[in-house]
């Protein structure tokens, strides 16, 4: 692996854990299949131009629980440098108790080719009342992967770095399409899957494990019947890198994430479906029951 350091700044090292926590959670940990593919990029997906997806956040800590924020999730069709390219963008933001603490506000964006190759992603953030930009272009270079993160604020440049890498690299958000385009039919209860994602001046290993079918309650009076995966984070923000955080994906054409859960230094973060709109498959993973 090559790196080229313009600027190395030691303590971002220890950057906001909470911040990496939601965003692993929200587009983070659907990085499971990129490894499936032997490009970085896809040519089927189950997904098209205006779905919206809306998703509340939580924080746990014993029998304590509460409501960080929430997040909202919209995919169009948007030129990237006059080329034709797919967009996807996530606003997260906390609210009530939260915001008295730490307040975020950030958007996450991405744009990919029209065979869903990522091309450049930029995340903007507020907070703590702190503004920051954290923009990545991606470039395949044959088996490889140049990733040029430029991280700045109004004051100065933080990072300034380039890192080339065996295989495919992605963001946060870049895996959303992956884990939502697995083949059900082929993976097997145990199944693994490796693949690396861009963070800050790091690229951190993350491994995906297929646990099998599963229920998850909302309600008394609701269910989705979802795929459970572990994933495993090799990165020291974490308490433990196996088990450190489960995703459940909704079992019906659209493999929307229903539930997601973190585990944090104190309590876990977790991540559930609250509703969406413009799918391009019915939600049959859905399960209402009739009141009596």
């Amino acid at each position: 692996m090559k790196v080229e350091d313009s600027h190395p700044d030691a303590l971002l090292k220890k950057r906001n854990r909470f911040k990496i926590y939601v965003c692993i959670c929200m587009v983070w940990l659907p990085l499971l299949v990129t490894q499936l593919h032997a490009q970085c990029a896809l040519n089927k997906t189950v997904f098209h131009a205006g779905e919206e997806i809306s998703y509340d956040i939580y924080f746990k800590w014993r029998l304590l629980m509460l409501k960080a924020g929430q997040a909202n999730f919209v995919m169009k069709r948007t030129p990237y440098k006059q080329q034709s390219s797919w967009n996807y963008n996530l606003i997260f933001q906390t609210n009530g108790v939260f915001d008295k603490i730490y307040k975020m506000r950030d958007t996450l964006e991405c744009f990919f080719s029209p065979n869903h190759q990522l091309l450049f992603s930029s995340k903007r953030t507020t907070e703590g009342g702190r503004y920051q930009v954290e923009n990545i272009t991606f470039t395949n270079q044959g088996s490889k992967t140049r990733t040029h993160t430029h991280w700045y604020n109004p004051k100065s440049t933080r990072i300034d770095t380039t890192i080339v890498s065996d295989g495919c690299v992605y963001d946060m958000m870049a895996g959303v399409m992956f884990l939502r385009n697995i083949n059900w039919k082929n993976i097997q209860q145990g199944k693994e899957f490796a693949t690396k994602v861009a963070i800050g001046r790091d690229i951190v290993n993350m491994s995906f494990r297929y646990v099998g079918q599963a229920i998850v309650e909302r309600n008394e009076n609701l269910k989705y019947r979802t795929r459970h995966f572990y994933i495993d984070i090799y990165d020291d923000a974490f308490t433990q890198s196996k088990e450190a955080a489960e995703v459940w994906i909704g079992d019906d054409e659209n493999h929307i994430p229903v539930k997601i859960k973190a585990k944090l230094k104190i309590g876990a973060a977790e991540v559930y479906y609250n509703s969406s709109a413009n799918l391009q498959y019915p939600l049959t993973s859905r399960i209402e029951i009739p009141k009596r």
